[in-house]
């Protein structure tokens, strides 16, 4: 899956730093090579001498080494890697990268690289939990780095919650999916895949509307993910918080009606993945100006109309896609609610979430799901929204192949 890739590892400072023995095995018996920096938090929990007798090259750690800058500058190592990968990606890390610092080896790298990078994160639930840590989070995902995991557990602490890193078998196959196609190959390649993406808006008037809080950070994973297995993706987007996948064909739409139009266009497809969160009511009497206070406080008296159902009339479409894939967001009975609509829709899948209140889900960086198909329920362990898109990315590639 790797073979003559070229992979610049980073292994920051965190007990997690001794899964990166195990990934640079991995990438070695996938075809890789590796080329390690070890910082020097990360020379805590692992040796260079280990490091090193693994990947058989070279351990990288200290910015201002003649020898290092006489042999291979820093400029040069960090661009002649195919894929820069941080593991453990700790909270230090991170907010070092969002902020663009640069005051030792690893940092500098990453500000000077010009390939794509892929953090696992690590850290302590609280320290992943805080504001800080996801709002450098929400910038790197803004600046295209690539994140897989955390994986929730118990930490070495004795807390437990989302923060563990990602097993290495789960973040080789993000850097598989990472150097992915490009190139018309893949097996999703030479199959036309259709996304639909965040919330719609639906005018109250014409500075008011109605919308939920979906970010659109989902329905973007699944079709970069989709993109890096070959296929060629049209993603019809509502106004999401978060920018589309690149390489992709990007329909921007407001509202449902829009959205339904743009995916009727959009066919013929080979599969449809219907993540967006669109708006089942549209307001039939939306005003052309700004509507102002009536008398006494009161409000005005808004009038609904159903919206068009897009993954329903999909379904029966007669250009309906081999595969139709849809998304619940529930609250309570998420299986039983998510099996009754996929009957109720005609989808062959429904992949559940729950987004009822404290999980996170909606707007957040994870997402715990069950995919709900002909032969039953099949839950997911909470994983970020990254991996949940390659794992849904590679099932769909396995079903088109059958």
């Amino acid at each position: 899956m790797l073979s003559g890739k070229r992979i610049l590892l980073i292994i920051g400072g965190g007990i997690a730093a001794y899964k990166a023995l195990e990934l640079i095995r991995l990438v070695q018996k996938a075809g890789g090579s590796v080329v390690p920096v070890l910082t020097r938090a990360g020379s805590q929990f692992v040796t260079p001498l280990s490091v090193g007798a693994l990947a058989g090259a070279k351990v990288y750690q200290d910015l201002f080494d003649l020898t290092d800058e006489a042999e291979m500058g820093h400029i040069q190592l960090s661009r002649a890697a195919d894929l820069v990968v941080v593991a453990p990606a700790t909270a230090d890390l991170l907010a070092k990268m969002a902020g663009g610092r640069a005051d030792d080896l690893a940092s500098t790298l990453l500000l000077a690289t010009d390939k794509r990078t892929l953090v696992a994160p690590a850290m302590n639930v609280r320290m992943w939990d805080h504001p800080a840590t996801r709002r450098n989070l929400a910038a790197l995902r803004g600046d295209g780095v690539l994140v897989v995991g955390p994986d929730e557990g118990e930490m070495a602490c004795g807390e437990f919650g989302p923060g563990r890193m990602a097993e290495p078998p789960a973040i080789v196959a993000a850097i598989g999916a990472a150097l992915g196609p490009g190139d018309g190959s893949g097996p999703l390649a030479g199959r036309h895949v259709l996304v639909t993406s965040g919330p719609t808006h639906e005018p109250i008037d014409p500075v008011r509307y109605i919308a939920n809080r979906s970010s659109g950070a989902q329905g973007a994973a699944i079709g970069a993910a989709l993109r890096d297995l070959g296929a060629r993706v049209t993603f019809v987007t509502g106004p999401a918080a978060v920018p589309a996948p690149s390489g992709v064909t990007v329909v921007a739409v407001e509202t449902a009606a829009e959205m339904a139009a743009a995916v009727a266009a959009a066919l013929p497809a080979d599969a449809a993945v219907m993540a967006a969160a669109v708006a089942d009511w549209r307001v039939a009497n939306a005003a052309g100006e700004k509507l102002k206070k009536g008398a006494a406080g009161i409000g005005p008296a808004l009038e609904f109309a159903e919206n068009p159902d897009i993954l329903a009339q999909l379904s029966q479409s007669a250009q309906r896609p081999r595969l139709v894939v849809g998304f619940a967001a529930e609250t309570t009975d998420v299986v039983a609610h998510a099996t009754a609509k996929r009957a109720r829709k005609g989808c062959d899948w429904i992949v559940a979430n729950d987004v009822s209140p404290g999980t996170g889900i909606m707007g957040g960086a994870e997402n715990a799901v069950t995919l709900i198909t002909g032969a039953g329920a099949e839950t997911w362990p909470r994983m970020g929204k990254d991996a949940v898109a390659r794992q849904l990315a590679l099932r769909i590639a396995d079903a088109l192949a059958g």
